[in-house]
Parts: structure tokens; C-alpha cells; sequence
């Protein structure tokens, strides 16, 4: 097993982040650095398994909690709930990580490996730092969120007033109640793996402060924005990066649709799709994960 050696450091606002790193397995020829980029609500321990994955592979890297989140300073005296004002205060994270951990591993750029909410900061810092990354893999990266139901227009406008009313740091509705610790499997959204997802309930057991419930309106307002910076003509145009980029056929988190759209407008971008797979596709079953890796590995041996 690979093991995860963490840090603490400071964004240029003073926010404190956790970070780790870790080093490629033995005996393995080094393939540099990759870097992982999680998702919201989520936190560095999730991610061992694939640490270990990539170790395996030759890989050396690092990880860190977002703000908000994980073992990483919180915005609000609520501990449950994810907020950010805008998501440019994710570059900042982004930007401290790479400097302060990232870049002193390795002369030679790292390549990304990003889910979700991650994914897309990873696509804000591709898009305005086009050097950070060698090739950058993403699975079911944030630009359109799923409204479960509720119109997205009615989501969309309900959003825009509570932020207008000062109201931004109230739940998302019904977020109050999606605590990770007191959801049944059944009722989870994001993997049809029992055996994982029993895994990250044990260790948030464990460590019940790095666990979130979900958004806040002005964290959804913020997300809204950045995402409409997203779908601006020319954007995924300007994106060089070699990327390869995976949907989830039954993703009820993030539309697929929008995905798919924005992969076949990068110049140099391929989408995966699994039909058969929820939206957390690095968390998911073994035949969902091993078509992940196959792909993965093909696509860092010709681009990277």
C-alpha cells in the first residue's frame, strides 16, 4: 500500500488547506506525477484506493481537501454545509496547492485526474493556466447540475433570491438532510457499489469531522456562475490540454448531456461514456472501474 503523507498549507486569502502526497510503489518504472482533484462533499481518505491504483502505476502525486470541506478550514460555524462566496476562491486553492506541494515534486508538469466538482476547477485552471498540466483526466466534471425533479428554471430563480436576500447561507433544499453518515445505501445517489460505499461511511465514522451534508444557495449561486462562464462560445474551444473525459450514463448529480456537449467542443478532448454507471465512476463496482483504468492507461501511454 501506498502510503499518504499530509501537510498543511495556506492560501494567499489565509485559508488553511490539508493536503498529501505520496510516492510511486517500488520497483516501478516512474511515470511523474499525478494529481488528484476530488469532488465537493468529499475529502483525501476517500481517494486511498486509487492512490494505491496509481502508485501501482508508476505514479507519484498529491491531493488535497478544498475549502470547505475535508480536514480544510470551513466557511461556516455549520460544519455540515459546503459554501464558497465565488469559485475563484477555489483557483486560490488550486493555486497554493500547485506552488506550495505540487511543483516542488517534480521539474516536469503533472498530469490531473479530477471528478465532478474538482474537475471542474480543473477546467477553470486549464482554460487560464494552460501550462499547469501535461494531459488532465475528469470524471463527470461539474457543468450542469441535475435538479432532481424540480424545474431547472424554478431552481435557477430560487437560487438567485436567496442570494439576492442575504439568504445564501441557508441549505439547498432538503441538503439538511443528506448527513452521509445517516443515508442507507438505498437511498445514496452517487454509486451502486455496497462494499465502497461502506467503506467512506467507516471512515467518516471514524473521522466525523470531515464529513459534509451538502450545499448552501450561495454555493449553488456561485456554481451557477461559474458554469455560465463554461458555456460561453469559444471556451472549451481555448482548452488545449490534452483531456479525456468520462459521463455517467445514470449520473443523477451532474447532466451527462452537458458533458458530452462540452468534450466534443475541445480540440484536443475524447469522452467515455459507462451507460451502467452512477455518478461517483471511481467509486463504483469492479467492472465499471476496470473499463475506467483500461481507458485511463491508454490514454496516458499516447498523450502523456
Amino acid at each position: 500500500m501506498v502510503t499518504l503523507r499530509t501537510r498543511t498549507i495556506a492560501t494567499r486569502d489565509g485559508v488553511r488547506l490539508r493536503t498529501a502526497s505520496w510516492d510511486a510503489r517500488t520497483g516501478v518504472p516512474d511515470r511523474g506525477l499525478c494529481v488528484i482533484l476530488d469532488g465537493q462533499t468529499e475529502y483525501l481518505e476517500k481517494y486511498t484506493e486509487v492512490v494505491d491504483e496509481l502508485g501501482a502505476r508508476g505514479f507519484s502525486g498529491a491531493i488535497l481537501d478544498w475549502r470547505g470541506q475535508g480536514g480544510s478550514d470551513r466557511a461556516l460555524t455549520d460544519p455540515l454545509k459546503a459554501h464558497v462566496r465565488d469559485f475563484s476562491e477555489f483557483d486560490l486553492d488550486l493555486a497554493a496547492f500547485m506552488d506550495q506541494v505540487v511543483v516542488p515534486m517534480s521539474a516536469r508538469p503533472a498530469i490531473a485526474l479530477a471528478h465532478s466538482m474538482g474537475a471542474h476547477i480543473l477546467l477553470r485552471r486549464l482554460h487560464d493556466h494552460p501550462d499547469t498540466f501535461r494531459a488532465a483526466v475528469m470524471t463527470a466534471p461539474m457543468l450542469r447540475p441535475s435538479t432532481r425533479n424540480h424545474p431547472a428554471w424554478l431552481v435557477r430563480m430560487v437560487c438567485r433570491a436567496y442570494s439576492f436576500c442575504g439568504a445564501g447561507n441557508a441549505w439547498v433544499w432538503g441538503m439538511q438532510k443528506r448527513d452521509p453518515l445517516k443515508i442507507a445505501f438505498e437511498d445514496n445517489l452517487v454509486t451502486s457499489d455496497r462494499g465502497r460505499f461502506a467503506r467512506a461511511q467507516a471512515q467518516l465514522a471514524a473521522q466525523a469531522d470531515l464529513r459534509l451534508a451538502g450545499p448552501t444557495w450561495g454555493w449553488l449561486e456561485a456554481a451557477y456562475a461559474s458554469m455560465a462562464q463554461m458555456t460561453e462560445p469559444g471556451y472549451a474551444q481555448a482548452i488545449a490540454v490534452p483531456c479525456l473525459i468520462f459521463g455517467a450514463g445514470r449520473d443523477r448529480i451532474v447532466e451527462t448531456g452537458a458533458i458530452r456537449d462540452f468534450a466534443k467542443r475541445l480540440p484536443r478532448g475524447e469522452y467515455v461514456e459507462f451507460a451502467d454507471a452512477e455518478h461517483e465512476i471511481l467509486m463504483e463496482n469492479d467492472s465499471i472501474r476496470a473499463r475506467f483504468w483500461a481507458a485511463f492507461d491508454d490514454f496516458v501511454t499516447r498523450t502523456a
